[in-house]
């Protein structure tokens, strides 16, 4: 059974950093792009960042570019999402999904329950 767990979402002040991790189980990680995407309430869950299954390719939406990095530790099946300078429209659920990488919350098969950040201005 695959399971995919979010942690180290809270709520933090504009400016602030958190680190976002994922640890996947059930699946052969290393095989697997992975995806964070962030839904607001009523929203779609849209991409914030993805990285190829062997962590040499990154995309990144255009709103978090030069503030968030995605990256993978395939030894440990683990990929984390480092937020820095958080601003208020980065509050949302994150969600860590695992699959091609795509851009599209479609190109993922396995998702996490989520985790909260709320960035208070």
């Amino acid at each position: 059974q695959v399971h995919l767990v979010e942690s180290g979402g809270r709520l933090v002040q504009t400016g602030g950093s958190l680190r976002l991790s994922c640890e996947v189980s059930g699946l052969s990680f290393e095989h697997w792009a992975m995806g964070w995407f962030r839904q607001g309430p009523g929203d779609e869950r849209d991409l914030v960042a993805a990285i190829s299954y062997s962590g040499g390719s990154t995309n990144y939406a255009d709103s978090v570019k030069g503030r968030f990095t995605i990256s993978r530790d395939n030894t440990k099946s683990t990929v984390v999402l480092q937020m820095n300078d958080l601003k208020p429209e980065d509050t949302g659920r994150y969600y860590c999904g695992a699959g091609s990488f795509g851009t599209s919350r479609y190109s993922y098969e396995y998702w996490g329950q989520g985790t909260q950040v709320t960035v208070s201005s």
